[in-house]
């Protein structure tokens, strides 16, 4: 198998992007929603897939890779349609496999329709048992399978597919922002607790939703607003149309969605995804002063709230990190030798500008421990005097239910080691996180709760012991 080098050297990943358009207009949906899954390749580097609807029948491509890679050659222009749905996959239930990427399309006794699922459902198994035990049969290990067979099974009753979906919503426990294509419209669903992000757009009078803002600037639309936890959005030939189940008595938004999961150009619950991550290195220069001469951050994800950090504390700020932007994903065997050479491949530090000075080393997070080692290592080989590392997120201590591929506490340096074990396990002078609190006022205004679990473990539902997120292949 490959690896991906984020995944091995100890970053979190959400589960996926999704991406779907309504088109009245004279444009070619394949191609927008190529575009717009391109945006969204930062949530999911494992699968990308496209389907479309032509009225008659639903013709879709996906495989193994990235966006760019799937879809070479004539494959978008063979994908003719008005309304399409497309995916960008990391695993957190289900193997990485080509059957288990999305979208997931089904044929039921009115026609087809195709499905892609963002976020992770925490009673799958136990409804997928149920449906195998009344003849269903699955092709997938993958929970957005059961959502599918729940929604062909309901439309048997010959109801609309959005009364249908408000039937199955209240089966479904978890994290799913869901969109459905149906023959003759394109409908959102969002879980009551809003554990994931999901937005409706607008490009001329054609509809988008997709699950970051970023998708529609990249293709020219214009954001209209965040679904609500709990909200059915329905997109047809009549306009848009909007059913409110009952959400949740909290609502649960990810916290991780601004630490690290969006772009930092996204728009989230009315706050930019940018400015709450320099709004978290400024609260963490006010808990977590340092005497020290530059400020530099862990690219991409820890440089906004380095310059946070920087502009609150005035210590200077620079680039002490390079990243090399044309390696794409960097495959490599889980060997130690490997992991440490392929982090080389991706980051190198600048002698001229570290050398011989106190660092504050900025990161969004700390996961497995990993990576930070090796480019601490990295910065004291190119003759850093001090390395003072500040953390913008509390200690990652708990697992994720909802759609990060954290499945055991093992892997987890912050469950079994207090701070100063962790500093000493990573080499660096001194190590301070950001308070659950402080994190929490960076988003303040956005409207919503949030859900803290993996740094308290406070799960917003009940969620199962901790186990095998290929639960379905056993």
């Amino acid at each position: 198998m490959n690896y991906d080098l984020g995944v091995i050297e100890g970053k979190p990943h959400d589960e996926c992007g999704v991406f779907g358009i309504f088109n009245v207009n004279d444009y070619d949906p394949a191609s927008i929603t190529y575009y717009g899954l391109y945006a969204l390749q930062h949530r999911g580097q494992e699968s990308a897939g496209i389907a479309v609807n032509n009225g008659n029948d639903i013709f879709y491509h996906k495989d193994m890779g990235l966006v760019n890679d799937v879809f070479k050659g004539n494959i978008l222009k063979e994908l003719k349609g008005d309304i399409a749905v497309g995916h960008v996959r990391y695993s957190t239930t289900g193997s990485s496999l080509r059957e288990n990427a999305q979208p997931i399309v089904a044929r039921y006794v009115r026609g087809k329709l195709a499905i892609v699922h963002n976020g992770n459902l925490v009673n799958a198994a136990e409804l997928r048992y149920e449906l195998e035990s009344k003849g269903a049969l699955f092709q997938t290990s993958i929970d957005s399978e059961v959502i599918a067979n729940l929604l062909a099974r309901e439309c048997i009753q010959d109801t609309p597919t959005e009364e249908s979906l408000q039937e199955i919503s209240a089966k479904l426990k978890g994290a799913y922002s869901v969109l459905v294509m149906t023959g003759k419209k394109l409908i959102g669903m969002r879980d009551p607790n809003g554990f994931r992000p999901l937005s409706l757009g607008k490009l001329g009078d054609s509809y988008i939703m997709a699950s970051e803002t970023c998708a529609f600037d990249a293709v020219g639309a214009e954001f209209i607003r965040d679904l609500k936890p709990g909200e059915i959005v329905i997109v047809d030939k009549d306009g848009v149309t909007s059913i409110q189940t009952k959400p949740a008595e909290k609502t649960s938004m990810c916290v991780f969605e601004y630490i690290y999961f969006a772009r930092p150009d996204s728009i989230m619950n009315g706050i930019n995804v940018y400015d709450a991550r320099k709004s978290a290195g400024r609260m963490l220069a006010i808990e977590n002063p340092i005497e020290a001469d530059l400020v530099i951050g862990v690219p991409d994800s820890g440089l906004s709230a380095a310059i946070g950090y920087s502009e609150q504390s005035g210590i200077p700020f620079d680039q002490g990190l390079i990243k090399n932007r044309y390696t794409g994903r960097t495959f490599i065997q889980p060997e130690q030798v490997q992991r440490e050479i392929g982090v080389r491949i991706k980051l190198n530090a600048l002698k001229t500008i570290i050398e011989g000075k106190r660092l504050v080393l900025v990161e969004d997070s700390i996961v497995r421990g990993t990576t930070i080692r090796w480019i601490i290592q990295l910065l004291r080989q190119a003759g850093a005097k001090e390395i003072h590392m500040r953390v913008a997120s509390p200690p990652y201590k708990y697992v994720c239910h909802f759609g990060i591929d954290i499945s055991s506490t093992a892997c987890l340096i912050a469950s079994t080691r207090e701070v100063q074990d962790i500093c000493d396990s990573i080499g660096a002078d001194s190590l301070a996180y950001i308070s659950k609190q402080g994190l929490l006022k960076t988003v303040t205004g956005a409207g919503c709760e949030f859900c803290t679990a993996c740094f308290d473990n406070c799960y917003p539902i009940e969620v199962p012991q901790e186990g095998d997120k290929n639960v379905f292949e056993k």
